[in-house]
């Protein structure tokens, strides 16, 4: 499809499951419309899209035209009075299975320390990169393997933090949906007896145990050379020195969160594995222990890399405590979930800088029989009372998601997504479905209905993201961009030159640009497509 012919018809450009419900977002008028076969032209459904609204986050008048009544499996497009014509989409059991497998594949592509090699990679092949030692920062004398985990976005620097909510996402959508991922990606590792999300999350967990101190259980908050590398750099290219920035209690509190969870999804597969990862969590609380005062991270002074600051470090402790607690059962974790509870911090936030909600879903998934009666019941009522206000919000929204105009910040899809994730979460443990019709809203959203019309995942839907700022994607040569890879979404708050320049007096929700220069809106990372995973496996059980 011709990315500059403008469309007025938004919906889900990959499809939509047979038996959920199927809407489309006009713009501009209220209108009669068809659903016409793809390949006989019949058509096989007519209807009048609703009463208009006014959309503040996208600035358009919408209507919403209802087709659930089509359930044969097939594919389709829709047709307006006025002429428009909306993406080729289809109707089937299972819509997201391939999109569920792209997203998981892309931790392929952000492996670092190994070849990607063309039989697994095809034409995004490349040599091994940051093989090497890095320095301790401070101490120049210290040199330590660096090698392997994940690149963290469109650089090359390695995040424990961030990681640690990647991994934490995937393993979680594992736990709850086991079934979703029961195909091979397949990657190098593939046919060994254990799932590949499982056998691909062991690569981030691999090199976060090189992230953690030896002989006190910090953890170092992120490896990275001083400075980006250019935009057009390949990744064994970059081959400036590489840095441990200092251990930070954030860093060390989501260690011990994640490792804690892997060494329970682990067990089952391989108890020696999972005794490591029990091991490298209690020392990491250890040392939380030790450093009741420990706050944030800020850079150090030559380092330039993103900084990842979080002044608030009660969640990563309660994250920690949590997933100890659930996992050892023992009672000292129960006493320590008891105390942070009761302290004043974001209790159901998914994001990399609010984990709080990990830590409550530990919780709450460990079962009300080993809980507090007290507690488990005030996170439930909390739980489901956060669930029920992104409802009400994603009622009100001509688009049918949760976001505001405010919350259309750098990274607003992950916010989508995480968001997605908490309506999950509500369903999980209410069984209440209408949770999980409003998370599927926002994966429509991510795939085309929306205001732009395009897909936010590379290499999936009929107008995805082909720029975007993603070092590999621009210097291999290419034309097609990594596939799988979730870009950041509209920001408002124009945060990067490209669209300062561009894209000023946009309403929120248009404040975008497929540019590889707008790493304020098109960058990718890994902790954006980890619960893209999440949410795509729950359709695809």
């Amino acid at each position: 499809m011709n990315q500059s012919v403008s469309r007025t018809i938004a919906l889900n450009q990959l499809g939509y499951i047979t038996d959920a419900e199927k809407l489309a977002v006009f713009r501009g008028e209220g209108r009669e419309f068809r659903v016409v076969e793809e390949e006989s032209g019949a058509v096989v459904f007519t209807g009048r899209t609703d009463s208009p609204k006014q959309d503040l986050p996208s600035g358009a008048s919408v209507h919403t035209g209802d087709f659930s009544a089509v359930t044969a499996p097939g594919s389709y497009r829709i047709e307006s009075e006025d002429g428009a014509v909306s993406a080729v989409f289809c109707i089937t059991d299972k819509p997201y299975h391939n999109l569920q497998q792209g997203l998981l594949k892309a931790f392929y592509f952000y492996r670092c320390g190994v070849e990607l090699s063309e039989a697994y990679a095809g034409p995004w092949a490349h040599k091994a990169c940051h093989t090497g030692t890095g320095t301790v920062y401070g101490q120049p004398e210290l040199k330590l393997d660096s090698c392997g985990g994940w690149h963290d976005a469109g650089d090359y620097g390695k995040y424990s933090g961030p990681g640690a909510k990647a991994v934490a996402d995937l393993l979680l959508a594992y736990e709850l949906y086991p079934s979703a991922f029961a195909a091979p990606i397949p990657i190098p590792e593939s046919g060994t007896g254990m799932p590949d999300v499982l056998l691909e999350c062991k690569v981030e967990l691999d090199w976060l145990f090189k992230m953690q101190e030896a002989g006190t259980g910090g953890v170092y908050h992120k490896l990275t050379t001083l400075s980006f590398p250019g935009l057009d750099v390949m990744p064994e290219d970059d081959t400036a020195e590489l840095y441990f920035s200092p251990v930070s209690a954030t860093a060390t509190g989501n260690f011990a969160g994640v490792m804690a969870l892997a060494a329970r999804i682990y067990r089952p597969f391989d108890p020696v594995y999972a005794g490591r990862c029990l091991e490298a969590a209690v020392q990491a609380w250890s040392w939380l222990e030790g450093h009741p005062e420990a706050g944030g991270f800020t850079n150090p002074p030559e380092i330039s890399t993103g900084e990842y600051p979080d002044g608030e470090v009660r969640d990563e402790r309660y994250w920690a405590a949590a997933e100890l607690l659930r996992t050892t059962g023992e009672d000292k974790y129960h006493q320590a979930v008891l105390g942070l509870v009761k302290l004043p911090f974001p209790k159901y936030e998914l994001g990399w800088g609010d984990m709080g909600g990990y830590g409550s879903l530990a919780y709450l998934l460990n079962g009300e029989v080993r809980a507090d009666a007290d507690t488990f019941a005030s996170l439930k009522a909390g739980l489901l009372a956060e669930a029920d206000r992104l409802l009400m919000q994603s009622g009100e929204d001509g688009y049918r998601i949760s976001l505001r105009e405010e919350d259309y910040i750098w990274g607003s899809n992950m916010v989508v997504l995480n968001r997605a994730m908490t309506l999950l979460a509500a369903e999980h443990l209410s069984g209440d479905e209408r949770y999980a019709a409003c998370a599927l809203d926002h994966l429509h959203y991510l795939l085309g209905r929306n205001v732009l019309d395009i897909s936010y995942v590379t290499g999936f839907g009929d107008r995805p993201v082909m720029h975007p700022h993603h070092r590999p994607s621009v210097g291999d040569g290419v034309a097609e961009p990594v596939p799988g890879l979730v870009a950041g979404g509209p920001d408002r708050g124009l945060h990067d030159e490209y669209v300062a320049q561009h894209l000023q007096g946009r309403p929120a929700a248009a404040c975008f640009a497929d540019h590889e220069d707008s790493y304020s809106t098109n960058e990718v990372t890994i902790y954006w497509n980890s619960p893209a995973v999440f949410v795509a496996a729950r359709f695809n059980r």
